[in-house]
C-alpha cells in the first residue's frame, strides 16, 4: 500500500523539536497514568479539547497526543494493581494481579506487565503492516457482518467461563450490561467540561468503583518480596506475542476492550493461563493496541481508540513515521518508569490507611463523573456500581460488562 511508503529525512533541529513534544506528552501520559480512575479516552479527549491552543505543527502536537496514550497504557497497571487489593480470603475471586500482591509478588507483577507492554511494541510495529493489508481486504465484510461478529466474541467469553455458573453468570451479566448501554450510550447530558461524555461513569462504575468497593475491608498492600519474574523467560516471549495479535482485534473491531482480547490471546497458549500470563496478555494487548489502532486510521480511517478519534478531531496531518518514532520513544520511556515508579507506588499506597484511601478514590471517581457527564454522570455511575458489582457474586469475569459497548453497536443503536 502507498499509504506506507515514504521517506524518512533527518533534520536535527526538527528532530529535537519532535523530541520535546514527545517528552510533554510523555508526561502527560505518566500522570494520567498514575491517577485513579482517569481512563485511556479521557485522557484524549481533554487532549483534544485543548489541541489546537497548542502552538506547534499539528503533526508534533499529534505524536505529543500518542506519546501520552502510550505512556498512559503502560503506567495505569500500577494503580491498578496497588488499588482495590481484597481480604486475604477474598482472594479467590479477585483480579489476577490482586491475587499476585496479596501472595507478595506485586513487584513481579509490574515486571510483567513492563514486559508484556514493551514485546508487544516490539510484536506489534513489523505485524502492523501485513495484519493492516489483510484487514483492508476483510474490513468490508466484517463491517456488513458486525453484529455477528461481536456476537461470536461474546459467546466466546461466556462459554469459556470455567463453570456452567459461571456461563450463566456470565450471559445474565452481558445481558445486563447491553440493556444499561442502550440506555445510557446516546445520552448528551449537560457537564462542566466540554469534552465530555457518559463512558467516563460508565467505565468508572462498572470495572472501577466494584474493585474499590470488594476491597474495603482488605488490609491493603502486604510488604512485597523480590522482582525477580519466576515465569520462564520463552513464556513471558510467547504470550506478549499473542497479547500483540490479540491486540489486532482490538485496534480493528469496535467495543472489544484489552481485557476481552486478552481472554482470546490466552486461549492461543494453553497452559500458561495464570495471573502472571493474565497479565503479560493483558498488558501487552493494551499497548500494541495503539499501534494497530494508529495503523487502522491511516488505512482505513476508522478511529478505534480515544486517541485515535483525538488525532481525527483535531486533523493530525498522519506522517506515519513521526508518529512510529513518538510510539517507540514513548514505549522505551514507559518501559522504564513502570519499573522505575511501580516499586514506589505500591511502597506509598502500602504505608496508608486503605479504607480512607479507597474512600478517596471513590470521591474522584465521583468528581470525574459529574465533570465529564454532569449529575446524569453521577446517577449513571451509581447504577453501573451496582450491576459492577454482580459478576464476583455469580461466579464469572467481570470483561462480560463489556457489553455495554459490544451489545449497542451489535443492535446499530
Amino acid at each position: 500500500m502507498e499509504v506506507f511508503g515514504t521517506r524518512l529525512v533527518v533534520a536535527p533541529a526538527m528532530t529535537v523539536t519532535t523530541l520535546a513534544f514527545v517528552l510533554g506528552g510523555v508526561t502527560l501520559g505518566t500522570i494520567s497514568g498514575l491517577t485513579p480512575g482517569i481512563h485511556v479516552n479521557n485522557l484524549a479527549l481533554l487532549l483534544a479539547s485543548v489541541a489546537p491552543a497548542v502552538p506547534g505543527p499539528p503533526e508534533l502536537v499529534g505524536a505529543s497526543m500518542l506519546a501520552a496514550g502510550v505512556v498512559h497504557s503502560f503506567l495505569d497497571v500500577v494503580p491498578t494493581l496497588a488499588l482495590g487489593v481484597p481480604d486475604p480470603v477474598m482472594a479467590v475471586s479477585a483480579l489476577p494481579g490482586h491475587r499476585l500482591v496479596i501472595e507478595g509478588q506485586g513487584r513481579e507483577a509490574i515486571c510483567l506487565s513492563a514486559l508484556g507492554s514493551g514485546l508487544a511494541v516490539a510484536f506489534a510495529v513489523p505485524l502492523a503492516i501485513p495484519v493492516t493489508e489483510l484487514m483492508t481486504t476483510a474490513y468490508p465484510f466484517v463491517r456488513e457482518n458486525m453484529p455477528f461478529v461481536l456476537a461470536g466474541v461474546a459467546g466466546f467469553l461466556i462459554v469459556t467461563e470455567a463453570t456452567m455458573r459461571g456461563r450463566v453468570g456470565g450471559l445474565v451479566s452481558f445481558c445486563s450490561s447491553v440493556l444499561l448501554g442502550v440506555v445510557t450510550l446516546d445520552l448528551s447530558p449537560a457537564a462542566p467540561l466540554d469534552a465530555g461524555g457518559v463512558l467516563t461513569p460508565l467505565f468508572a462504575g462498572l470495572f472501577g468503583a466494584p474493585v474499590l468497593v470488594d476491597a474495603m475491608d482488605g488490609a491493603g498492600v502486604p510488604k512485597q518480596s523480590s522482582a525477580t519474574v519466576t515465569t520462564p523467560r520463552r513464556d513471558v516471549g510467547q504470550t506478549a506475542l499473542a497479547g500483540a495479535v490479540a491486540g489486532a482485534i482490538v485496534g480493528y473491531l469496535p467495543g472489544v476492550s484489552s481485557a476481552i482480547a486478552a481472554v482470546i490471546a490466552l486461549a492461543l497458549v494453553p497452559g500458561r493461563t495464570g495471573g502472571r500470563g493474565f497479565i503479560v496478555a493483558t498488558s501487552g494487548v493494551n499497548t500494541a493496541n495503539t499501534v494497530f489502532a494508529l495503523f487502522a486510521l491511516v488505512a482505513l480511517g476508522t478511529p478505534r481508540t480515544g486517541v485515535m478519534v483525538a488525532l481525527r478531531e483535531t486533523n493530525t496531518p498522519l506522517h506515519l513515521p513521526t508518529l512510529l518514532v513518538s510510539v517507540a520513544v514513548a514505549g522505551i520511556v514507559g518501559f522504564v518508569l513502570v519499573l522505575v515508579l511501580g516499586d514506589t507506588y505500591l511502597e506509598t499506597v502500602g504505608r496508608m490507611e486503605y479504607r480512607t484511601l479507597s474512600f478517596g478514590v471513590l470521591s474522584l471517581l465521583v468528581v470525574a463523573s459529574f465533570l465529564f457527564a454532569g449529575i446524569v454522570g453521577i446517577g449513571i455511575f451509581l447504577v453501573s456500581i451496582l450491576l459492577g458489582l454482580l459478576p464476583p457474586r455469580v461466579g464469572c469475569r467481570r470483561v462480560h460488562l463489556m457489553g455495554v459497548l459490544m451489545g449497542p453497536l451489535a443492535l446499530g443503536t
